[in-house]
């Protein structure tokens, strides 16, 4: 039996003989300059990715392919799906939403990020009849979700952040429904084997919320949010935030290793697949 300073310089050994492998690169797409990554960036640095931002607000192109990425990640936003041509790269990101659930490859976005997604795969978009969710909350996890790879390990009923007035109405044909909560039903699904949309926050910062509230008050003080207690409770929520969100981030990480490490094997092997001439 191996000792445990041995069993060290196997390891090492075997890491030494392993084929180098690039870190993956993630392109982030930034809808709103208001709408960071925020800590979900850091988590996904942390977890090992590489973070190519893109902020086409500014006039910043997004790229017409996602050849030599690894993931798509799209973010928040406060202008609305529906808006029209009056949001000149909704439809390229469209294209790109498109094209990675056609490739398969690992994809996350958030709130409007997950509105577009389902909109770019046939889904529908609308503003909910129940209100806007605003604040700390709780989704809960549907059956499928328990045999997720990235939400089996979530808890059942799981802390987020809201902040949205739209909900999808109709998720896009095949969709894997997630998570839900009582306003809005359709808060979190899966297209095909790898692309989540969350219609909740998991990126924020209690600050960050606080600069939403602050621009938002006149509409907070219309559907009758009060704020004090919101702002209250920022803290403590986004500290349960980060204990389910933090893992369900690294298990992203994972799967776009492993869809990195399996698009390698493919383009290395011989033409014919095992055993050619």
């Amino acid at each position: 039996m191996a000792t445990p300073s041995g069993a060290n310089a196997i390891r090492r050994g075997i890491r030494a003989n392993l084929p180098s492998v690039p870190v993956p690169t993630a392109l982030v797409v930034q809808n709103d300059p208001d709408e960071p990554a925020a800590r979900l960036g850091d988590w996904l640095v942390d977890a090992g990715l590489s973070l190519r931002t893109v902020t086409p607000y500014d006039g910043s192109m997004l790229p017409g392919t996602l050849e030599g990425y690894d993931a798509l990640v799209v973010l928040a936003g406060g202008m609305s799906v529906n808006s029209g041509p009056t949001v000149a790269w909704f439809p390229p990101l469209r294209a790109l939403f498109r094209q990675a659930v056609s490739a398969g490859l690992p994809t996350l976005a958030i709130c409007l990020g997950a509105q577009l997604l389902a909109d770019a795969l046939g889904g529908r978009v609308a503003p909910g009849d129940a209100g806007p969710e605003i604040g700390p909350a709780l989704v809960a996890k549907r059956d499928l979700a328990a045999r997720d790879p990235l939400f089996g390990p979530v808890p059942f009923t799981p802390d987020v952040v809201q902040w949205h007035r739209e909900g999808i109405t109709e998720l896009p044909p095949g969709a894997v429904l997630l998570a839900s909560s009582p306003k809005y039903s359709n808060q979190a699904f899966r297209i095909g084997p790898a692309a989540y949309g969350l219609v909740f926050h998991i990126e924020t910062t209690p600050d960050l919320v606080r600069r939403w509230a602050a621009k938002d008050v006149d509409e907070l003080d219309r559907f009758g949010v009060q704020r004090e207690r919101l702002l209250a409770r920022l803290d403590e929520a986004h500290a349960d935030v980060e204990d389910v969100w933090r893992p369900f981030t690294r298990r992203f990480v994972d799967s776009i290793r492993s869809y990195q490490q399996e698009r390698t094997a493919t383009a290395d092997r011989p033409p014919g697949g095992v055993g050619a001439a």
